[in-house]
């Protein structure tokens, strides 16, 4: 775990449902990136998208050469930083590991900061599946923060927002769509 005493101001770097849903106060908030990261519908979710028998998918960084990840990045003050982090912990807490990056700001600048990200090693971590498993898997799994359907709709129109290009999530958000669409003429 990264230590946050010391420091005047923290960011945290959000590219899920920190994006759309921060519950976290913040001094500011700003569209930024990571390099070498890529978002990715690999983790499982247990307990806020889906249920232990039956996971969601959500998503989680996984390294890629050249790749970037945009998302937003808030600036969190020293005196709030504890309480900050131990509520994020225990939202992040299926898989998820707090890591130290490098923030790139839209409109200029630069700071380091702090992402959760779900290793490939961590007990919840799904990996890559074909689009088709991952919609159905999508389509059907919801827990006690909603449907996994409302995760990635959510994502997807926040992404838009912001305009934040992300190909993996806008083909799975339309192919999801489309499924459905078929499903409704049937």
């Amino acid at each position: 775990m990264s230590k946050t005493s010391g420091v005047r101001n923290v960011w945290v770097f959000g590219y899920g449902s920190l994006i759309w849903r921060p519950g976290i106060a913040y001094q500011e908030r700003r569209v930024a990136r990571v390099r070498g990261w890529t978002r990715r519908f690999w983790q499982g979710s247990h307990d806020h998208r889906g249920l232990p028998h039956a996971p969601g998918r959500v998503v989680t960084l996984v390294p890629e050469t050249g790749a970037t990840c945009e998302g937003v990045a808030y600036r969190v003050g020293k005196a709030l930083a504890k309480a900050t982090f131990e509520g994020l912990d225990h939202r992040e807490k299926n898989g998820y590991r707090r890591h130290s990056v490098q923030l790139e700001f839209r409109l200029g600048g630069t700071s380091a900061g702090i992402v959760y990200i779900a290793p490939v090693d961590n007990h919840a971590f799904l990996g890559p599946a074909p689009v088709d498993e991952m919609i159905a898997q999508i389509s059907r799994a919801a827990g006690p923060s909603g449907t996994n359907l409302d995760y990635l709709r959510q994502l997807e129109s926040a992404l838009r927002r912001l305009e934040i290009d992300d190909p993996h999530v806008f083909e799975l958000a339309r192919r999801l769509r489309q499924s459905r669409s078929q499903a409704a003429v049937r």
